[in-house]
Order: C-alpha cells, then structure tokens, then sequence
C-alpha cells in the first residue's frame, strides 16, 4: 500500500465506456468540465474488470456534496452518517460520493497547527525585526478587548456544527463526513478488489491498495487492521462472506482469523441496514452458498440466534435442511431470471419455523387463525432486534401461510374466485416449494397447475364477487330466515 498509485493504461485492462452507463458516462464527464476530478470507484470497476454486469455505477469525486448538488439539477442529497448525492434519470440513479478520509477532525487540526506553526517560524526567521515593530502586548491587546466586548454585546454565541467524525467508545463510526483526497479515500474504502478507481480523464484504473493483484488471486483482503476496520464498521463482516460468495473468492487468512473472533460484533450494527445486507446476501443467486459460509463462520447465529439453534436440532433424528433447500430454490429463480420479493425470500427460508410454532399453539387449544398469528408474532419478535424485518413483510408471510388452506378447496368457484386474487401467487410459490421437498401434496400441485392453465387470467380481469341474498333468501346468523322490514306508508305532499 503506498501514496504513489499504480497507473494501468487502458491498453492494459479490459474496461471499455461502451460496458459503462451512459448516465454515469455524463456525470462523470460533466465534473470533470466543471472543474473537479471524478472517478468511477467501487464494485462497479471491480465486475467490470471480472468481466461481470456490474449492478450498479458509483462515482467519487473532490466536489462537496453542495457543490454537486449545483452542477446536477436532478440532484438530492441523502444520509447522515454518509453524505451522498444521488443523480436521478429516469430509469437510473447515480450515486456520487465526496473523496473522504478517516483522519479526525482533532487529527487533522493538529496537522494543520504543526505546518502553520512551521510556517510562522520560518517567516520569523526569514524576516528579522525592525525597531518599529510594535510589542506583543500592544498586538494582544485588541484582541482581548474584542473578545469582552463580544461576550458584552447582544450578539449570540455561534451554535457548534456536530462533529464531522463520530465513533462510539469500542471505535464503531457513527459519522462520517470527513473529507480527503483519493488516496485517503481508497485507503478508508473497505476491501482491496473494492477500492479501484477508472479515470473517465485517461481511461486509466488507478491501484493505491494492491486490489489488481488480489483480483488476480482471487483474495478478499481488507484494508488495513482488520480487528480496527472489522470495529468501526461490523457490517463489513456481513460483506466479505458476500463478496466471497459471490465471487467465488476467497478470504484472505488475516481477515478471516479477524472474522471469526469478532463475529459477534455484528449484533452492534444497526438493525435497519441488516435488513438490506440481508437481501444481499441471498438474494444475488449464490443465497445457499452464502448461508453455508454464515454457518461456517457462526454469523449466521449472530444473525439470527433463535432459528440457528432450531437448525442445531434434529427432528426423528435428521438435520433441518429447509433453509439451505429454500436457498437453492430461490438461487433458481433469481438465475432464471424472475425477482424474488422479500416477503417470498423469508417466508420460503422460516415457513417451516413458523409453521411448527403454529402447531405447538393449536395443539394447546388455540384456534387456527390465532395460532398463525401469535405464531408470526413470535417470529417477528425473536429477528427484529437483530434485522428488522418491516411489518408488512411479516404481515405477507402469514398471509401466504394462511392461504395453503385455500388451496386445498377445489370444488365450486372457490378455485376461480382465489386464482384471481392477489395473494394467489405468493401461495402457489409456496405450495411448489413445499411439496417439492417434502413430497406432499403433489397431487393437490398438479391439480392447480391444470386449473391456471385452463383458466388464464387476463390482465385488468376483477376477481368474481360472491353472489349476495337479499330479500326473503337472506338468513340470520342463526340459520333462521330474516323476516322482511315492514316499511311505513309513502309520506304524502302537503296539501296546498
């Protein structure tokens, strides 16, 4: 790792702006004509020299976030911790980053003091004194008056700006603003393969951590301390699992050993953004390769403790395999090219989970829709602590668990009138994963796979309306006919 980068040529990398997204070929043009430097950075250059479809552009550059924000009209600033500005178009959302550093705020001022102070010594010594210059006390001396008279007048105080830095005790950053040059930018970035920047200026990729050869290698490599970075951000333990997976990397042995001792780290990070590293993890088409790591390593306990010890039992002597079997079939899909929602990703890893708290509930006398929900309840309880899974995704999961009942009704118009509402297909999903792996209810699948292909639905078509009794055919709950309303005589007009 050294301040001098390593420069490979465009004639030496296969990253041609043809790969490149024209919106992200315009930013980065139109900062470099507005006077600032601007890299494309990140994952993006990563595939791209891996020869992958990167999912998304990023760009770095030395304009504050403010600054961009008067380039781009199309511009919105986002985040706290991180300051960023978002580029939208209308199908494609740029993100573009302010170069930053981890020097502290206190660091760089004591910098700052020591090339001032250098500076003011070397002036003193370049210049000598005359006999007119005036005494130290006379110069001090508006100061000090300025400074009573301040304190006297009706001018308050200037409010202090919130550091710029902030980290907790343990050395976790809660803020991040501080920023630098692209050096220290690529030194603060996590992972070597991840910290690789291409110049729109040469179309030149510009190395300052080695990422080149351990993209070569295929190594995962932090950068820097890993015990350090592993502290200041828990989540990036969360990402070198991913990144492996996906990859089909590997992890570098000093940031692997730093892993699995400060696994349990991870319980620090915000639960919110588990949440969307979680969907990263499984689903990106190598979900059953990644949760073999997380088991590996113990993360997956940190992640989820309840259902880790659940999988830790055997039932009639056999393992819980129905995570890593979700997994694969969602790795299916995904690679298939169709999008798994959340609420689908979840309830096709935990429905078994679920499903078994909800028989020991009704085995105690609780009536089945209540057992579902107390059964979900309990489920959301147990994960949110650690990721947290949004209500309405719970929500859909007992929907679709509920509905397995539904599907077992086949005769009259139940079938139609449930084929065209909406929870229709995240409960047929399910039912085909199911009896997949367990064998069961094959013949119930076939019979629904017929069904849908008899009766096509047609796009805008409304689910049919049970028909409603009026009149003498309408009952009473209690089964007993309802009696029909006398109705008073016509009120008359008044006479005139």
């Amino acid at each position: 790792m050294s301040d001098q980068p390593v420069i490979i040529p465009r004639s030496d990398h296969p990253i041609s702006r043809k790969w490149i997204s024209q919106n992200a070929i315009r930013v980065l043009y139109r900062l470099k004509e507005s006077g600032h430097l601007a890299y494309l950075v990140g994952g993006g250059v990563r595939d791209l020299l891996l020869g992958r479809e990167p999912k998304d552009f990023d760009i770095a550059t030395d304009a504050k976030p403010n600054e961009i924000k008067k380039i781009f009209r199309n511009c919105r600033l986002i985040g706290r911790r991180f300051r960023l500005a978002h580029i939208h178009f209308h199908d494609e959302i740029i993100e573009v980053a302010t170069f930053r550093s981890n020097i502290t705020e206190e660091e760089s001022a004591v910098e700052t003091a020591v090339k001032v102070e250098a500076q003011a010594s070397a002036s003193t010594q370049a210049a000598p004194r005359t006999e007119t210059a005036m005494p130290d006390a006379v110069l001090r001396e508006p100061t000090i008056s300025s400074a009573s008279s301040a304190v006297q007048g009706s001018v308050p105080p200037e409010r202090p700006r919130p550091p710029r830095m902030l980290k907790t005790d343990d050395g976790m950053i809660l803020r991040d603003n501080v920023f630098g040059t692209p050096e220290q930018d690529a030194i603060r970035r996590d992972f070597t393969v991840n910290a690789l920047f291409y110049g729109i200026a040469d179309y030149s990729v510009i190395d300052y951590v080695g990422g080149m050869e351990d993209l070569r290698k295929g190594l995962i490599r932090i950068i820097g301390d890993p015990v350090v970075r592993f502290t200041e951000d828990p989540v990036r333990m969360v990402r070198a699992v991913r990144f492996a997976a996906v990859l089909g990397f590997e992890i570098e042995a000093k940031t692997y050993k730093a892993l699995l001792e400060h696994k349990d780290k991870i319980a620090l990070a915000s639960p919110a953004r588990m949440y969307e590293e979680v969907q990263k993890l499984f689903l990106l088409g190598e979900g059953e390769k990644t949760y073999q790591m997380l088991r590996n390593t113990g993360m997956f306990g940190v992640l989820f403790p309840h259902i880790n010890a659940w999988i830790d039992t055997e039932e009639e002597g056999y393992p819980h395999i129905w995570v890593g079997k979700a997994l694969d079939w969602v790795d299916t899909c995904v690679l298939a090219g169709r999008k798994v929602q959340p609420h689908i990703l979840f309830c096709l890893m935990f429905g078994q989970y679920v499903e078994m708290k909800t028989a020991k509930l009704r085995s105690g006398g609780m009536a089945p829709l209540d057992a579902l929900d107390m059964a979900v309840a309990e489920f959301l309880a147990e994960i949110v602590p650690r990721v947290q899974v949004p209500r309405k995704v719970a929500l859909a999961i007992r929907d679709i668990l509920w509905n397995q009942g539904r599907l077992e009704k086949t005769q009259g118009k139940a079938p139609l009138y449930f084929l065209r509402r909406p929870g229709f297909a995240d409960a047929f999903e399910y039912l085909r994963f199911t009896s997949e792996l367990t064998g069961e209810r094959l013949e119930l699948r076939a019979w629904w796979k017929e069904f849908i292909r008899s009766h096509p639905v047609v796009p805008g078509e409304a689910a049919p309306t049970p028909e409603k009794k009026t009149g003498s055919q309408a009952r009473r709950p209690d089964g007993r006919r309802r009696r029909p309303r006398r109705r008073g005589p016509k009120p008359q007009a008044p006479k005139p």
